[in-house]
């Protein structure tokens, strides 16, 4: 939409939907509930522009809703009659209150009180007690339609608009009365307190001047005084003192019959919106109208003002935006330690190696009129000036000198003042403005002459931003161009849409372009870019000494590394403008302009930055403070490629055995499956244990995974034969026959080869064994088994071509009684860093895992309760 007196609407959030007819902002929550014609009530974050939540009990259009002040409740009122109490965190409706006979138009709940007001086309108006769920009071009198109803913030009054032409106040002090406190009702007489409702609530005034139906009327948060608006397209200004009211004055302009008028919370202005698909703000001092927001097609219906939060919101036919009227963000300048920022009208100073902050001197434009407040700042310490921007008049600057001593407070400057954009200095005695008219970037003296006109690199520049001395940062096209002005040649350029805030390091080497949900991070040339997407507005930025960028979201301080990577500092109760960091505490002001300082915990990116930056002595420091925790800083170093650093956080025994294993630390590892001890734990140590040549952890292994066939290959391998024949016993007792066949194959045990056979019923292979081998020639029993059964002609014919038969023998091992060569795991620097001590007490570190696992007891004990031979039953 376009507007008078400054630049386009500042939407914070926009939806698209059914009409909306009704608005309520939460009052602490970034909430807005919308009520629609179609019959749904929605919930939205505003500022994360998520649906939260929709109610659909209404049937038909509802016009009224309300969150209440402090409990998790709202309340609607639609074309039903119907009048619906709701708990947000339930997610359901209470209750229902009937008793109206026609549509309901406005339901509120008052700030102290359990009542809720509604007003309805049967021409009345009701209070309910929604605790009890009865009807207070029926205020009867207007005689056509009322249009909406409010509470008076403070005191005993409601304001009524109806299709009468009239407005009117009711005063319900005796309502009050009655309800809250019954020993003051008492002393009371009751003189006609059930007639039409006469003693609880009483019309006070009824206002008359509009010729036509009244849409809506509202009070003023503070001060005595209405807003009203009608069918005869005029907003009306009414006071009243305890006696009267009268008409103040009449606000012209609207096309269209005027649907809702509010008084801004913190601003001296009225807002009004009509059918005549336009939002229209009025000076109240002046009386006159100095912006205008129009939509191509949509009729507005509705208004709502935050009660603390300079928003508004607005409903039309096609959805709902909410808004500001005007930046809050201060002009402000941060040089060493000396901030310079403005603040209700006077350019301030504030120190911060000593908290002192000064008022400087009055500056005559600022925060009083609408749109005309300073957007930005440029300081030239050397001369002691500063640039004022501002929007006013399609781009204007005040160029005033800073006064050395600031007891002269109150004296008004007469700065030089110019057209043009982006005004910034770009040396010591020149500064440089945007002409958009000719697309130059026009460079002045400090008496105001030009001195050199330059065309802009860009076709169609939106902004310049210093960059150093001599050059400037120009935003258009879609792209930002380092430019230097003297030669008048693009020294760099980047393509990143709608910057909002150019932020240095102390030596230009490094920049931040800060856009409304997005931080570029680059060198000066705009190498080594890194972009971070934020979901959060993004509101400020400021570079710390190390390097590091902090910014700050909406409700976020967060860090960006030089190489890219991000994380979150900590949560923020408001959004703030950073100014400096300065060691742990973050300083900043506020949106009403004041100074703070945020202590913060900085040991997070400054590790990840001393790990990035290979600084290992900073690293060891940092982990010795135990400053560091939590998973994420373990997911950090693991992905960095330094498991054996992410080993000294971990308690978890999983995770610490996945880092052992992927570090090659085998006695942590052994430690850590011993407290897991889960097969497929046992399993991966084994695997990793083969790969260093540690066959002792790796027998451990099998033996718990009870896995015999990989056991006995590992005692063959390893020539332990008193081991294997063990192995053969217990398979033999198990009735484990393959495994019992395996290991006599592996022995080059024929004769128990052959029993096996034989008791397994195998006959034919029993008997061609034992004459394969000659057995039956030198011994009695083998003879016998062989005589069971002839020797077929395939027998005969395989034993004469293949020659005399040769035993399978186990290989005699190179190295035995040892582990074998171990791998060698190289230790990086960070592991001698902590200085893990000698050789010999990673040894006995080692002998003390395994007598903490249960290997230090003799290997016959381990085998045998492995597999439950001589206690339990292990492998069953």
């Amino acid at each position: 939409g376009g507007r008078r007196g400054g630049g386009a609407m500042l939407t914070k959030f926009e939806t698209k939907s059914n009409r909306v007819k009704g608005l309520s902002f939460h009052p602490h929550r970034p909430w807005i509930l919308a009520s629609l014609h179609s019959g749904v009530i929605q919930l939205w974050d505003y500022r994360m522009g998520s649906l939260l939540d929709r109610f659909d009990e209404h049937d038909g259009p509802v016009r009224g809703v309300h969150f209440h002040p402090q409990q998790p409740l709202f309340v609607s009122g639609g074309d039903d009659y119907k009048i619906k109490v709701w708990n947000y965190k339930l997610r359901r409706c209470l209750f229902t209150l009937l008793g109206h006979l026609d549509y309901i138009r406005t339901v509120e709940f008052h700030p102290e009180h359990p009542w809720c007001l509604s007003a309805s086309d049967d021409q009345t108006i009701r209070i309910w007690n929604w605790q009890n769920r009865s009807c207070l009071s029926v205020l009867t009198g207007h005689n056509h339609y009322v249009m909406c109803a409010g509470f008076h913030q403070r005191e005993d009054l409601v304001v009524s608009a109806s299709l009468d032409q009239t407005v009117r106040v009711w005063d319900i002090s005796g309502l009050r009365k009655k309800n809250v406190s019954p020993a003051d009702q008492m002393q009371m007489p009751q003189i006609n307190s059930d007639l039409f409702g006469g003693g609880d609530a009483v019309v006070k005034y009824v206002l008359e001047g509009h010729d036509r139906g009244v849409n809506w009327a509202a009070f003023h948060p503070s001060l005595p005084l209405i807003a009203s608006g009608a069918d005869d397209r005029q907003v009306k200004l009414w006071r009243m003192n305890d006696t009267k009211a009268w008409e103040v004055d009449t606000l012209r302009g609207h096309m269209n019959n005027v649907s809702c008028v509010l008084f801004h919370a913190r601003q001296d202005v009225i807002v009004s919106n009509s059918e005549d698909k336009s939002i229209r703000v009025w000076d109240m001092s002046k009386r006159t109208g100095v912006q205008t927001f129009r939509r191509e097609h949509d009729r507005f219906w509705i208004l709502s003002a935050h009660p603390s939060v300079n928003l508004i919101a607005a409903g039309h036919d096609t959805g709902m935006i909410v808004f500001k009227l005007e930046r809050e963000r201060p002009a402000y300048n941060c040089t060493g330690n000396q901030v310079l920022y403005v603040r209700d009208r006077y350019l301030r100073q504030y120190d911060i190696s000593n908290q002192q902050d000064v008022p400087l001197l009055l500056v005559k434009r600022g925060s009083g009129s609408l749109g005309g407040g300073f957007r930005a700042m440029s300081f030239n310490p050397a001369e002691g000036l500063v640039l004022l921007q501002s929007d006013a008049d399609g781009g204007s600057y005040e160029l005033v000198s800073v006064p050395k001593d600031s007891s002269r407070s109150d004296s008004v400057t007469e700065g030089i003042r110019g057209h043009g954009g982006s005004a910034v200095f770009i040396a010591r005695n020149r500064f440089a403005c945007l002409d958009r008219s000719s697309n130059n970037i026009v460079v002045r003296n400090l008496q105001n002459e030009v001195t050199k006109r330059v065309p802009s690199p860009c076709g169609n520049t939106e902004a310049i931003f210093y960059a150093g001395t001599g050059t400037v940062l120009v935003k258009g096209d879609e792209r930002v161009v380092l430019f230097d002005l003297q030669q008048r040649l693009a020294l760099a350029e980047m393509q990143v849409a709608a910057v909002k805030y150019v932020v240095w390091n102390d030596d230009h080497s490094r920049v931040a372009l800060l856009s409304k949900h997005s931080v570029v991070v680059a060198d000066r040339k705009f190498k080594d870019a890194h972009t971070i997407h934020e979901t959060m507005r993004v509101k400020s930025a400021v570079w710390d000494q190390s390097g590091v960028l902090l910014y700050a979201t909406l409700n976020h301080l967060k860090y960006c590394l030089p190489n890219g990577d991000c994380g979150t500092i900590q949560t923020l109760d408001a959004p703030v403008y950073l100014t400096k960091v300065a060691g742990s505490v973050v300083h900043c002001l506020d949106r009403e302009g004041r100074a703070r300082a945020i202590q913060i915990d900085p040991s997070e990116y400054r590790f990840k930055l001393a790990l990035t930056q290979r600084r290992f002595d900073q690293v060891v420091a940092l982990i010795k403070a135990n400053r560091m925790c939590g998973q994420s800083i373990i997911a950090y170093i693991q992905q960095r490629g330094f498991p054996e650093v992410a080993l000294h956080f971990v308690d978890d025994p999983k995770v610490c055995f996945t880092l052992a294993v992927q570090c090659g630390n085998i006695e942590v590892a052994l430690r850590s499956a011993a407290e897991v001890d889960q097969p497929d734990t046992w399993y991966r140590l084994g695997v990793e244990a083969l790969r260093h040549g540690n066959y002792e952890i790796v027998e451990y292994c099998y033996q718990k995974t009870h896995n015999l066939e990989r056991l006995a290959f590992l005692y063959l391998c390893t020539g332990d034969l008193e081991k294997l024949n063990k192995m053969m016993k217990i398979a033999e007792v198990k009735g484990r026959v393959m495994e019992w066949f395996h290991t006599a194959l592996y022995l080059g045990d024929v004769r128990e080869r052959v029993g096996i056979l034989h008791s397994a019923g195998q006959l034919h292979l029993a008997a061609a064994m034992v004459r394969a081998h000659n057995l039956d020639q030198t011994d009695e029993k083998m003879a016998a088994i062989a005589s069971k059964v002839e020797a077929s002609e395939e027998e005969a014919t395989m034993l004469g071509e293949g020659g005399p038969p040769k035993l399978l023998m186990p290989p005699t091992p190179i190295l035995k009684d040892t582990n074998w060569p171990l791998l060698n795991i190289t230790k990086g620097a960070l592991e001698t860093a902590f200085d893990f001590g000698s050789l010999e007490a990673a040894a006995a570190n080692a002998e003390q895992a395994a007598e903490e696992a249960g290997m230090g007891e003799g290997w016959e004990d381990t085998v045998g309760d492995a597999w439950g031979v001589d206690g339990g039953d292990g492998m069953g």
